[in-house]
């Protein structure tokens, strides 16, 4: 996915633990994050969403959550939607990951 979107000209960047990610997020202010619910932990990923829904400067930032775990998805559906996140259920056409992207962010300039 990281190679995707630095190929569509997005600047990105992956954590693969939800602590490290959290504090780093504030620091860099993304345009976009893009959450997998599993990150490390079950709980992991909603306790990321959940503390960056809290937090006032990363509140208006985008968050596009994706996961395998389409029970997890189908059960948190109105909860996801109420946080104003947009949902990617994996397997998922990169098509439809670059389409998700473009509705809530931009290309950067090269």
């Amino acid at each position: 996915m990281l190679e995707l979107l630095e190929g569509e000209g997005y600047r990105a960047k992956t954590y693969k633990v939800a602590e490290d990610a959290y504090r780093q997020l504030l620091d860099d202010r993304p345009s976009l994050i893009i959450v997998d619910i599993h990150m490390g932990t079950p709980e992991s990923g909603w306790q990321l969403i959940e503390l960056l829904r809290l937090n006032p400067v990363a509140h208006p930032t985008p968050i596009i959550v994706c996961s395998a775990d389409a029970h997890a998805l189908g059960e948190k559906a109105a909860h996801l939607r109420e946080r104003d996140c947009v949902v990617l259920q994996k397997p998922f056409d990169l098509d439809d990951l670059l389409g998700k992207v473009a509705t809530v962010s931009a290309p950067l300039p090269a």
